[in-house]
């Protein structure tokens, strides 16, 4: 998860992207669990487990949370 260590620097509208792309994808592991739709090599979220989605959006969400 090396490129979302600087979350702190993120626009809100990115990091709003960036929420809305991880509920998509917990969305999408609820519903299939393990054979959820692999992502291409290119997305943010390639390569990240259901529970790195979920610590992810937690971060995601506090850091939004601070910015208000």
């Amino acid at each position: 998860m090396e490129k979302f260590e600087n979350l702190e620097e993120w626009s809100p509208k990115r990091m709003r992207t960036l929420r809305n792309n991880l509920n998509n994808r917990l969305a999408s592991y609820k519903a299939s669990g393990e054979k959820a739709k692999s992502l291409q090599a290119s997305h943010a979220l390639y390569g990240l487990s259901e529970d790195d989605c979920k610590e992810l959006l937690k971060r995601v969400t506090t850091l939004l949370k601070s910015q208000k």
